[in-house]
C-alpha cells in the first residue's frame, strides 16, 4: 500500500510540473454586458489574434407563453498551425446549433429527383 501511495504521489508530482515553455496568452480586449431583461453580450480578443464574441436573448421558442429560452449567435476566429486565420459564424436557437465557416465541411447537394419527389409530396399535402 505504501509503495501504490508513493507511485500516486509521484505521478501526480509529474503531471503538475510544468509543460515546457508554454506562457499565457495575454487578453488585449474583453468586454461583456449582462442585462435586467436576460439579454448579454460579450467578446476577447488575445494577443495571438484569436477573437471570440457572442450574444443573446430570451426568446419564446415554443407555442406556449412559458417555453422561453436563450437564443445566441456569435463567431470566433483563430490562426490555424499553418497560418490562416479560420472563423466560425453561428446561432443556437429553436432550430439547434448552426455554425457556418469557409473550412467546414458542408453536405452535397440533395439530388435532382429527390428535390422533385419533395416537391410533389409537398403539392399533393403529404407533408
Amino acid at each position: 500500500m505504501k509503495y501504490y501511495i508513493a507511485a500516486l504521489t509521484f505521478l501526480a508530482m509529474a503531471l503538475a510540473a510544468p509543460q515546457g515553455d508554454k506562457k499565457p496568452i495575454e487578453i488585449i480586449s474583453s468586454n461583456s454586458e449582462m442585462n435586467a431583461d436576460g439579454s448579454y453580450s460579450f467578446a476577447f480578443e488575445s494577443a495571438d489574434g484569436t477573437k471570440v464574441s457572442e450574444s443573446g436573448s430570451q426568446k419564446q421558442v415554443g407555442p406556449k407563453p412559458e417555453d422561453i429560452g436563450t437564443v445566441s449567435k456569435g463567431s470566433y476566429s483563430y490562426t490555424s498551425p499553418d497560418g490562416i486565420t479560420l472563423t466560425v459564424n453561428w446561432v443556437a436557437d429553436q432550430n439547434g446549433f448552426q455554425a457556418t465557416g469557409d473550412h467546414l465541411p458542408t453536405p452535397p447537394p440533395m439530388p435532382e429527383h429527390v428535390v422533385k419527389i419533395l416537391a410533389d409530396l409537398k403539392a399533393a399535402g403529404a407533408l
